[in-house]
């Protein structure tokens, strides 16, 4: 086709270098270009039809379906539209792009950087700024997939120490990119919360939201219980109406715990601590189960059911209902983090295991990439923010979860990060286990595309946010 040209590359395109030799070798009025190291097969017309659609709706940059080849079986996969807030790297175009030679070469004139890996990035926030990136929902072409772990392996790609080069330029290009648009945080100043306000039964509540965790509830809740602090401090397990047993089971540790009570003499109301390695319970810990009225509560909304209520502490500190805290020092060390941080949230580090404990790759998820002086600009551009995630009560019951099952956290995070400090535990506090009734250990295409549209949406309320605080 005339007014399309194919360039060969001998590798994928990823930086500025590579795009600067495209625009100025280009002859076309329309580039093609490989983001992926694999093998393509243009389907019927396809470069044809890219051509007219870009024609008709005048866009810069277009992408498309397709579809992948995995040990010979072809697949369907169906990519996402392009938010104002998409603005993660790692966002699925697929490996063929469409790119409008005036518009490729307007934007490396127009951007002096040097990207080693965050070429193509720059560039296509460049185009996302122009406003005319546009999505064919068509299966234009199939892809040699040579990537066949499961989604929940390659989850956390992002945070490889491996790949910390890549993420330094891809932040920088992120963080540019907020500044030319107006939506950067200035994060020299920062609200300051009361930390004596309010008052609360307890200084910290542990919140284990769960449904249907018969396997792994027990070990959470002991987990949870273990905790050594200077302050007292209670867990509250909202159960969101399981039916394989694990409402029994809390039944069952609040009536062990009561005997140990009794037995040594402690005033509970079916409320005591037990240890992972002691069988006795600390005076200053209390187990509380609530089953909600609702029957139509994500986690988030399981969430609200503990904060909103009268036995929450003046911190609310998240414990997944399959995995574990590292010592009995975890607790204490996030309520110090609030106060020597003077901070409205915080977060830690993880580590990845199975379910004997034993460590998984990419091993300790800590979150590096997190500084205070540009933290809360990059965490627009990454897919998550760490765990566990700790809050101040008073600010969180302002704002209260979303009522979902993926990405509650997540929208609280960006929240926060946009007026208060969060802060940051680079030291593991946190055992994430994965096994086989994991959530998210193998999604489909289409609960991926979902999490990652929903995301993006979180993005784009938030972009919108930024943009409006720093116009006023």
């Amino acid at each position: 086709m005339q007014n399309i040209e194919i360039i060969q590359q001998f590798s994928p395109i990823r930086s500025t270098s590579s795009l600067r030799q495209i625009a100025q070798d280009a002859t076309a009025e329309y580039v093609i270009i490989s983001t992926k190291p694999t093998e393509y097969s243009l389907g019927m017309n396809a470069l044809e039809r890219m051509a007219h659609v870009a024609d008709d709706t005048g866009a810069l940059m277009l992408y498309s379906d397709y579809y992948t080849m995995t040990n010979g079986k072809r697949e369907q996969h169906p990519v996402i539209d392009l938010q104002e807030g998409a603005l993660r790297d790692d966002f699925d175009f697929g490996g063929l792009l469409l790119l409008r030679t005036s518009a490729l070469r307007d934007f490396v004139a127009s951007d002096p950087t040097d990207y080693k890996y965050a070429g193509v990035y720059a560039m296509r926030l460049y185009m996302q700024r122009c406003g005319m990136v546009f999505h064919l929902n068509e299966y234009l072409y199939t892809e040699e997939e040579l990537d066949t772990r499961k989604s929940g392996e390659k989850q956390f790609d992002y945070v490889n120490p491996r790949n910390r080069e890549v993420q330094i330029e891809m932040e920088r290009a992120c963080t540019e990119h907020l500044r030319k648009i107006g939506a950067a945080v200035d994060t020299t100043v920062r609200k300051e919360p009361d930390f004596t306000e309010g008052t609360f039964p307890v200084e910290a509540s542990v919140i284990i939201p769960v449904f249907n965790r018969v396997k792994t509830i027990a070990d959470a809740v002991r987990s949870a219980l273990s905790q050594k602090t200077s302050f007292p401090y209670n867990v509250i397990v909202v159960d969101n109406h399981s039916t394989d047993g694990t409402t029994e089971i809390l039944s069952e540790l609040k009536q062990e715990l009561e005997q140990i009570s009794l037995e040594d003499g402690t005033e509970t109301s079916a409320q005591s601590n037990s240890n992972s390695n002691s069988s006795r319970p600390t005076p200053h810990s209390s187990l509380i189960t609530i089953t909600p009225d609702r029957t139509d509560l994500g986690i988030g909304g399981c969430w609200n059911e503990a904060i909103y209520s009268d036995h929450c502490g003046r911190f609310a500190v998240q414990l997944d209902s399959d995995d574990l805290y590292s010592s009995p020092d975890t607790l204490q060390s996030i309520v110090d983090c609030f106060h020597e941080k003077k901070a409205a949230m915080v977060i830690g580090s993880y580590r990845m295991c199975d379910f004997d404990l034993n460590t998984l790759p990419p091993g300790i998820i800590d979150h590096r990439e997190w500084t205070d002086e540009n933290g809360p600009n990059n965490a627009l551009r990454i897919n998550g923010l760490g765990a566990p995630r700790a809050f101040f009560t008073p600010l969180l019951r302002k704002v209260g979860f979303p009522n979902t099952s993926y990405g509650e956290d997540y929208a609280l995070g960006l929240h926060f990060s946009r007026h208060h400090r969060i802060g940051r535990i680079y030291d593991e506090l946190y055992l994430c286990r994965r096994w086989g009734g994991n959530s998210d250990a193998a999604l489909s295409i289409d609960r991926i595309n979902a999490n990652n549209q929903y995301k993006d949406k979180l993005r784009t309320i938030e972009l919108r946010a930024r943009l409006r605080m720093n116009s006023k």
